[in-house]
């Protein structure tokens, strides 16, 4: 998607039904909107992993064209529809956002997997593939950026302007665990762990920032690690490239996560709950914390 194309693209936008009268709809009705906007960029990157397989180049090039797009779609649709600029995905802030997501996201993840292993849940089987680690780094990239588009920045945002932050962490929350229920490999307690652990936590990572860079990163790097770096299923998915190696849970699901992967851990809910807790408390005294109808858009946060 060239540069060129952005004018016409946030153009389309700004037309009916994306606005009336030449003012954003109301916050239902963008909702709605946005929902189905991304929701549709879901399905093409989904389908653009499926068609590039386990080869390397392919899914790397997936990858990139599905984060640069989305991107590009949700800041066109933004500004068409709320005639704002896009402030949670301000450039200057991608760099250290980015940075310290992933940093935390692999910390997160490193802990609670080395508590499985303490229990004797976890252990690697073999070397998988360099290639099948490029693979995923390309499915990962793609997969949180367009998930938190679509939770964080369209679900929880929109939603916080009509019932507050708690309203907002619980919608997007359920939302995101409940997506997770068409995975293969999904169980009901697997998608209310995800709700739980990652919903909540990467909700409360955006109150905290008011940016999607952060929570981008952590989603990113969590998952690269559980897949890529210690051979884990990610969120009961199944199959896809081998990473570095190969990573084996055994022993009782409530402690190792069984088929559904560390996710479903109770080690995975204690780790994420407290990350959770410790971002609350950044918005807590950043004054982001916003009740019903004290959160507009993220024009008005500092």
């Amino acid at each position: 998607m060239s540069t060129r194309s952005v004018p016409s693209l946030e153009g389309l936008f700004a037309r009916a039904p994306f606005v009336a009268d030449g003012r954003p709809r109301p916050a239902v009705q963008r909702l709605v909107l946005m929902i189905v906007v991304l929701g549709l960029v879901l399905a093409l990157a989904g389908g653009l992993r499926t068609a590039a397989g386990d080869n390397p180049v392919l899914a790397l090039l997936a990858g990139a064209v599905t984060v640069v797009g989305a991107l590009k779609i949700y800041a066109a649709a933004v500004r068409g529809t709320e005639r704002r600029d896009v402030h949670e995905l301000d450039r200057a802030a991608a760099p250290a956002g980015l940075r310290r997501g992933a940093l935390f996201g692999l910390v997160l993840f490193c802990v609670t997997i080395a508590l499985i292993a303490l229990c004797g849940g976890y252990a690697m089987h073999g070397y998988g593939s360099f290639g099948g680690t490029l693979a995923l780094l390309g499915v990962m990239a793609g997969a949180a950026v367009t998930e938190e588009l679509l939770f964080r920045g369209v679900v929880f945002r929109i939603v916080e302007e009509l019932a507050g932050t708690r309203g907002a962490l619980i919608a997007s929350s359920l939302l995101f665990g409940g997506l997770h229920l068409v995975n293969p490999g999904a169980t009901a307690w697997g998608a209310l762990a995800i709700a739980v652990e990652a919903g909540l936590m990467l909700g409360a990572a955006y109150a905290a920032t008011r940016t999607l860079w952060l929570p981008i990163g952590l989603h990113f790097a969590w998952n690269f690690a559980e897949s890529a770096l210690f051979g884990t299923t990610v969120s009961g998915s199944g199959g896809g490239p081998t990473g570095l190696v190969h990573g084996v849970v055994s022993g009782p699901a409530i402690l190792s996560g069984g088929d559904f992967g560390p996710e479903a851990s109770v080690f995975s809910l204690l780790v994420c709950t407290v990350a959770t807790v410790l971002f609350l408390r950044t918005a807590k005294r950043r004054g982001r914390l916003y009740g019903r109808g004290g959160a507009t858009t993220a024009a008005e946060v500092s």
